[in-house]
């Protein structure tokens, strides 16, 4: 944590929930990527924690954009930067809703065209800025007000459908471990070219959990399973972080599931059917990162 700066880009008047962890990771990110950086936010939950205006909790130019379109205004204004000889981190911040699913599209295309920017996905697994709905993000079992008995259907594989576009530089991380975020962020805007991060969020008033459990709640997540740390740099995967000790001995899913009220419908065949899910996708990732497949 010692080569963290001290510099705040992100100021203390926000207006996020308590124990927010996608204000936590936004604080982290501005901080990798230094002054010279504009964010292109669609509408999340980020829209609303930068306070009423006309005041701002922001300390850098933000654009707020259209729900879909965060990664064709990142893909415009790259592209304007460039022309001008400016090197200007352009970052878009965007939840999983506008990712997953409603900008996934604007975010495909931009991959394909070989835009020079950043896609950071802060992942909190539903629309939480519009009142707990499911998103493609939100895990088998999970309540939302939407699947008020809990969902039935497994997440979306975004990583997947991001590897495919073959990104100079991808990763995952999780509010919980902000050394290897900061890391993460700082190698992704060290290279230019198409990049991404997809970043757990726990969030205490859409998982049903006390706000002071959130750092908690993200290294449970990590020692289980659920969400593993890796970087895929030009295609190579390599697990990093504490998943390399979770690789090793992992927890069982119930022990991060059982501590959130959004699974309290969670039946016993959808933990088995998470825990097998999980199983399959560590042995693969592992098999991945030595060469196997």
């Amino acid at each position: 944590m010692a080569e963290i700066p001290e510099e705040e880009y992100i100021l203390k008047t926000t207006s996020a929930c308590a124990g927010c962890s996608a204000s936590l990771i936004l604080r982290y990110v501005t901080k990798a990527a230094g002054p010279d950086t504009v964010l292109v936010v669609p509408a999340c939950c980020t829209s609303v924690i930068q306070g009423i205006y006309p005041d701002t909790a922001m300390n850098i130019p933000v654009y707020n954009v259209a729900f879909a379109s965060a990664a064709a205004v990142a893909s415009g204004m790259s592209e304007a930067f460039r022309a001008e000889g400016k090197d200007t981190n352009v970052i878009c911040f965007a939840g999983d809703g506008g990712t997953v699913d409603i900008g996934i599209q604007a975010l495909s295309g931009a991959l394909e065209r070989g835009t020079d920017f950043l896609y950071i996905c802060y992942d909190n697994e539903a629309y939480s800025n519009t009142g707990m709905q499911r998103s493609g993000a939100t895990p088998l079992g999970a309540r939302t007000t939407t699947t008020p008995a809990g969902k039935t259907e497994f997440r979306k594989d975004l990583d997947a459908i991001i590897a495919a576009h073959n990104p100079v530089y991808m990763a995952t991380a999780c509010s919980a471990y902000p050394d290897d975020l900061y890391k993460k962020i700082k190698k992704a805007l060290s290279v230019p070219g198409p990049k991404f991060m997809h970043v757990l969020a726990p969030c205490p008033p859409g998982w049903r959990y006390p706000s002071d459990k959130t750092i908690d709640m993200g290294k449970l997540a990590v020692k289980s399973g659920m969400w593993v740390l890796y970087e895929r740099e030009n295609g190579k995967l390599s697990i990093t972080g504490a998943s390399k000790a979770a690789m090793v001995k992992r927890i069982p899913v119930l022990d991060y599931i059982k501590v959130q009220g959004r699974f309290k419908t969670a039946t016993e065949e959808d933990i088995e059917a998470l825990q097998k899910s999980v199983d399959l996708g560590i042995e693969k990732l592992k098999k991945e990162a030595e060469g196997i497949c």
